[in-house]
């Protein structure tokens, strides 16, 4: 029996994953969370043998949540589920330690084929993402102005982006508003921008999220 943790901010998302494994007789869902710092503490309790994360959640994000997840149950199977297809995103989570990355456009075989596929210490990166990373790697990267950056800083990047304030970026990380200040401008110095306006214009050109909330 493959038993699986799910990870994600929306209750209905995790109650439709929920129902398609319960349809698999070698998978069972042994608990949910809805943050990364809730997954960190029941995934380190639970010890599963595979965990389904959301990328993008409130908070502690995906990119963060895989690297802490694996200091505390080092032999969990992380699988990446987003609706972020193009670079620096599927990178990032492997470079993390993620085993797997779907997309949420994925069908309800692909996610079961997957978590069968990293329970057994094999990789499962979706079609569309790997020609995607293909591409990338092709291109030699030029064309993605997000690839210098730590994971720490697509992280604040996308919570600026977002339209969090800075003591709201600073309580859900952890750092001080002078810290998460920093952050913001060494974004603006990396990424070749003056403000968060700018910013969020490059964000969404190179659809890392879809518009301003």
């Amino acid at each position: 029996m493959i038993n699986v943790v799910l990870v994600d901010d929306h209750q209905l998302v995790r109650t439709g994953i929920r129902r398609i494994l319960d349809d698999a007789d070698d998978v069972h869902v042994i608990g949910e969370a809805q943050s990364g710092e809730e997954a960190i503490k029941l995934v380190g309790e639970l010890r599963p043998n595979v965990v389904l994360m959301d990328v993008h959640m409130p908070g502690m994000g995906g990119l963060e949540a895989t690297r802490k997840l694996l200091r505390v149950a080092p032999d969990a199977r992380i699988i990446a589920l987003t609706v972020h297809v193009d670079e620096p995103y599927p990178s990032r989570l492997l470079e993390a330690g993620a085993f797997g990355y779907l997309t949420k456009g994925c069908d309800e075989a692909e996610i079961v084929k997957a978590i069968r596929e990293v329970a057994l210490d094999r990789r499962y990166i979706s079609a569309d993402i790997a020609q995607q990373m293909a591409l990338s790697g092709l291109e030699g990267g030029s064309r993605d102005p997000f690839e210098k950056l730590s994971q720490r800083e697509i992280q604040v990047m996308l919570m600026v982006t977002e339209g969090h304030r800075l003591q709201e970026i600073s309580d859900r990380l952890c750092l001080s508003p002078k810290t998460v200040s920093t952050y913001r401008y060494r974004l603006y110095e990396k990424l070749g921008v003056t403000n968060d306006v700018e910013l969020t214009r490059l964000v969404i050109r190179h659809g890392l999220i879809d518009r301003v909330q």
